[in-house]
């Protein structure tokens, strides 16, 4: 015969499963308003991604997470960042335009780039995303790294409808797991040579898509507080403020130094990919 305390154990064992299951934690400022400490760190983080949405089109959020990750739990920065992606895309689109946008590759990747959003989702709590980190680390790395020992020249390459489908659903998984879907469309997208407007209004375009799709199971993993609603308010007006100084640097790149500093980026942002999965067994 199963006692009380029987059913009281196994409903706690229930509860325990559900919250493994879908990542929920127990959330930050449940109803009270985060502290200044917070808000500061938070408002930094989200002005760095800003500023490279607005100077290089989207892709680096990786670079600017870390900030959030000093105050947040990985699950609840997510959430917290969900929308304030969607304000700088709203923003974002002042700058990059259609005229902008490099249509042929749009079509190529962004249908492939929201199947992959939808796998991740699904792959979450399914897979060791420490692997899967270090794998993209260390491809992200390579693909800069060659590019670098090989003098730093550009030459376009053609198009490759294979190449867009593997790395565009590669992007829409990582971009989902770990905010990192950045490496994997500039691997495609920096080979073609592209103008560097275009480059960014394209990358923009397709990140404008990824995070409209991502927020809603963002939202669902990390089911924001009264207190995270409140710190992705205080955090907004950093949001304009990042995007048209990014721009402002966009404007000043010739061609070549806007390409250097995107390669450079992948750099920074593979050491972080592989820090970030290496932590994870240390």
């Amino acid at each position: 015969m199963v006692t009380s305390s029987q059913r009281i154990f196994a409903a706690l064992q229930c509860e325990r499963a559900y919250k493994a299951a879908f990542a929920v934690s127990n959330p930050p400022y449940p109803n009270s308003m985060p502290d200044p400490p917070t808000i500061a760190v938070a408002a930094l983080g989200v002005f760095l991604i800003a500023f490279l949405r607005g100077a290089f089109g989207g892709g680096f959020a990786i670079i600017g997470i870390p900030l959030l990750s000093l105050v947040l739990d990985p699950i609840a920065a997510g959430a917290v960042l969900a929308p304030l992606f969607i304000a700088m895309d709203v923003f974002a689109l002042r700058y990059w335009r259609p005229s902008t946008w490099s249509k042929p590759d749009a079509l190529r990747l962004i249908p492939v780039f929201i199947v992959g959003i939808g796998v991740g989702f699904l792959l979450m709590r399914a897979i060791d995303t420490r692997v899967a980190t270090i794998i993209i680390a260390l491809i992200t790395l390579a693909f800069a790294g060659l590019w670098f020992l090989g003098g730093g020249v550009h030459e376009a390459r053609p198009r490759s409808t294979p190449k867009a489908l593997l790395l565009g659903l590669t992007g829409g998984v990582t971009t989902m797991v770990s905010h990192s879907g950045g490496p994997p469309l500039a691997m495609y997208l920096l080979p073609l040579g592209l103008p560097k407007a275009v480059y960014a209004g394209t990358t923009s375009l397709i990140f404008t898509v990824a995070n409209a799709v991502k927020a809603g199971p963002w939202l669902l993993l990390g089911q924001p507080t009264r207190g995270m609603w409140t710190l992705m308010a205080l955090c907004l007006p950093a949001v304009p403020i990042g995007i048209y100084a990014g721009w402002r640097l966009h404007e000043r790149l010739s061609q070549e130094r806007m390409y250097r500093a995107c390669y450079a980026l992948l750099i920074v942002t593979g050491l972080k990919l592989l820090w970030d999965g290496v932590r994870g067994y240390l």
